[in-house]
């Protein structure tokens, strides 16, 4: 068995094919996608966070409308870039995320992307501090959320308050007891994962990572999950950790989705470069009917090792096509390999 959910790009454009023209159409079809998706039974609604560009950016406001619309589906990120990110002010937005949720969210956070500008993060105020580079930011201000996330006071509180206080020292609130024990880590590699491991952080493991020994894109992201899982063990943390991989998956139902995705049935791994030093593989898209999607998805060894399958979509084609999408996998693909 495996939770399978979606994870949205979140564009938007002027263009004649789109249905999410604006912003606005993209939020609230995001909202009326993770209903529909609730209604199918899928498990999961994820979406990605990009500043400076036409998608969705500060996450916190459509995650709280989906937990109010929702009662049952996991509602998360892939990822939040922590560069950006004040973690104090995060906490109180994502404690109030996850109350009106009822406890759902499940937080995918990381160091980040590459981004619409350079060194987009210094026009939010953001700096490194002496010898850091940027992904030692990213890790620091991720500790430093995590930290404040448990709880425990450390504000000295004012002796004469607008308010009475609590004895002791002030947490941030709204707290959301649980919340701690439901935050990911988007690796690109097999140190971070292993990073992510030993601060009892989930995985995430998206469609690319550093190519560490050139394998195909599959397997050297089974090695990575397998290091981290045996990097949680040693770190001694009680519980089984999680972990999701995204993947491009499409079957092929009828003349529609023929159009829209049958030009990509050949696929394959790819290599580039990201921030112009780093090599990467990319992970192939699957596209064919659903028998072959079947044989196909049965050989991917890091869908086998991983427990959450997060289905990603171009999200502009319109809320009941993508809710079409969705359900020929649920229906026609998850059940013969035993996900459902």
């Amino acid at each position: 068995m495996k939770k399978i959910g979606f994870l949205s790009f979140g564009h938007w454009a002027d263009h004649p094919s789109y249905q999410t023209r604006t912003a606005r159409d993209t939020l609230l079809q995001s909202i009326e996608l993770a209903v529909g998706a609730e209604e199918i039974g899928m498990d999961g609604a994820y979406f990605r966070v990009h500043h400076f560009a036409r998608q969705l950016a500060s996450p916190f406001p459509l995650l709280a409308a989906i937990g109010a619309k929702t009662r049952h589906i996991e509602i998360g990120t892939g990822v939040i870039d922590m560069r950006y990110e004040n973690p104090m002010y995060m906490v109180e937005d994502a404690g109030a995320a996850d109350l009106i949720s009822g406890h759902r969210l499940q937080l995918g956070i990381s160091r980040g992307s590459p981004e619409q500008v350079i060194d987009g993060w210094r026009y939010f105020h953001e700096d490194l501090a002496d010898g850091e580079t940027d992904a030692d930011m990213g890790r620091r201000k991720a500790l430093a959320f995590l930290k404040r996330l448990d709880g425990t006071g450390f504000a000295a509180p004012n002796p004469n308050p607008m308010f009475p206080n609590p004895p002791g020292l002030l947490r941030l609130e709204p707290h959301s007891e649980g919340l701690r024990e439901r935050i990911w880590w988007g690796a690109a590699s097999n140190a971070t994962a292993i990073w992510a491991a030993q601060q009892r952080m989930h995985l995430q493991s998206s469609t690319l990572k550093y190519d560490e020994g050139g394998k195909p894109f599959h397997i050297q992201q089974a090695e990575q999950i397998r290091l981290y899982r045996e990097a949680w063990k040693a770190a001694g943390h009680p519980g089984e950790p999680r972990v999701s991989v995204s993947r491009s998956i499409f079957a092929l139902m009828n003349d529609q989705d023929r159009y829209y995705f049958g030009q990509q049935g050949t696929s394959v791994d790819s290599i580039g470069m990201i921030e112009a030093d780093k090599r990467a593989i990319f992970g192939k898209s699957y596209v064919a009917e659903p028998d072959t999607l079947v044989k196909e998805l049965a050989k991917d060894e890091a869908i086998q090792e991983a427990d959450t399958l997060l289905l990603t979509i171009p999200n502009t084609l319109g809320v009941d096509y993508h809710i079409h999408i969705l359900s020929a996998i649920l229906t026609h693909v998850a059940p013969q390999l035993g996900w459902r």
